[in-house]
């Protein structure tokens, strides 16, 4: 398996994860979105909660350029180090949510 696809799969396996441990009822539900052609992944809710309109991304990934960049994190996990955990190297993902000039004084990838 290619790096790429390693990465994809990795991206999608902690999505799902989390899909799976969210808190989700009969009208707000978790929403994997897995877009393999342009290489983007989210996990999102979407639904109602009374009159209520629920709607907003959890988590979001892209690949761009053979890197990982974490674009949206809502939760209180570091993705990222889950990424090192699974083997990706440091140099590989980038810490999108931040701008490149907060992003050089990250262990992690500046763009």
């Amino acid at each position: 398996m290619g790096k790429l696809e390693q990465y994809r799969q990795f991206v999608k396996q902690i999505l799902t994860e989390h899909a799976q441990i969210s808190t989700t009822t009969d009208t707000v539900k978790a929403q994997l979105i897995f877009d393999n052609e342009h290489d983007h992944y989210q996990l999102a809710y979407v639904g109602w909660q009374g009159d209520k309109r629920v709607f907003g991304p959890v988590m979001h990934f892209d690949i761009q350029d053979g890197k990982i960049w974490i674009q949206y994190n809502g939760t209180e996990d570091s993705v990222a180090e889950r990424l090192v955990e699974m083997g990706v190297p440091t140099s590989d993902i980038v810490l999108g949510f931040h701008s490149s000039f907060k992003r050089q004084f990250t262990r992690y990838a500046v763009g």
